[in-house]
């Protein structure tokens, strides 16, 4: 199928995309990497009346290193996130978890933007920031806001972003002395959507977890930290005892929505390996 008919605006300003948005209000949609809202036009289970592509805007496609955190436009490709020496050095968990992102030709042009303003439930990079504790920088024509990833997902395919905003940006801390991470996620096949995952980012001393934060995906309606199992897990040292609670808590929290064809017991029963699975490698690294 094709999508139906469509206009096209390129404004090369933020304030030429707030006026498109302005004007059109919600018959307009953003244009960023495109490798979903074009995908949906065309099967016509969107129909955008005006595409804004965002393209031209300045800035956005910038990776900036700031005191304590980078600064992530809107526009930079996965690729390029996996790529930077900024984020390799300063956010390894993002460089790590581009290769589970679909397959190459997406990863060439999607975007972080686009991705956390979905925000698709399976996907890897919301939920990596929402275990780093990362911020969104949402601009609009009255000013910018800025808003914790834990407070922006509100439900499925929901976010707090207002119809006159556009995410800008990310702002994501650097990692500390003694900071851990990981990620991994089980699916049918490798570039499927995660029919789980986990990212996992912390911070151990003298062999303890000082903090933690484990972001499941694929398993309810937005990713989700398992705070439960996160303070089971504070001031302890990661023994198999520990890995397995961590697990049950983990199980026991999550409520997957039922799928006929992946049924929610599947899904807690694969988090809950996760969990051991990851937990297990950082206590390996930190041993």
């Amino acid at each position: 199928m094709k999508a139906p008919d469509f206009a096209y605006m390129r404004p090369d300003s933020l304030d030429g995309v707030f006026a498109a948005l302005a004007q059109y209000g919600d018959d307009a949609r953003i244009l960023a990497g495109g490798q979903t809202l074009m995908a949906l036009q065309n099967m016509r289970l969107a129909a955008a009346d005006v595409l804004v592509d965002i393209n031209r805007v300045p800035d956005l496609p910038d990776i900036v290193e700031e005191p304590g955190h980078l600064l992530i436009g809107a526009l930079v490709r996965y690729a390029a996130l996996a790529e930077s020496p900024l984020v390799q050095q300063h956010v390894p968990l993002l460089a790590d978890a581009v290769p589970f992102v679909a397959h190459a030709a997406i990863r060439n042009r999607g975007t972080v933007g686009g991705s956390l303003a979905l925000g698709d439930p399976a996907a890897e990079i919301p939920a990596c920031m929402l275990a780093l504790g990362a911020e969104v920088i949402l601009s609009s024509a009255a000013g910018t806001r800025t808003i914790p990833m834990r407070e922006f997902y509100l439900g499925l395919y929901e976010t707090a972003l207002r119809p006159d905003e556009v995410l800008t940006a990310v702002r994501v801390p650097k990692r500390r002395p003694g900071q851990f991470h990981a990620i991994d996620e089980i699916v049918r096949r490798r570039g499927d959507f995660a029919l789980a995952g986990l990212a996992v980012s912390g911070v151990a001393e003298k062999g303890a977890v000082e903090a933690i934060s484990l972001a499941l995906f694929g398993v309810a309606d937005r990713p989700v930290l398992a705070t439960d199992a996160a303070d089971l897990l504070i001031g302890k040292a990661l023994d198999p005892a520990q890995i397995e609670t961590a697990k049950d808590a983990v199980i026991a929290s999550l409520d997957p929505p039922d799928d006929p064809i992946t049924p929610p017991a599947y899904r807690r029963h694969i988090g809950g390996v996760l969990v051991q699975r990851l937990l297990g490698q950082i206590r390996e690294k930190l041993a």
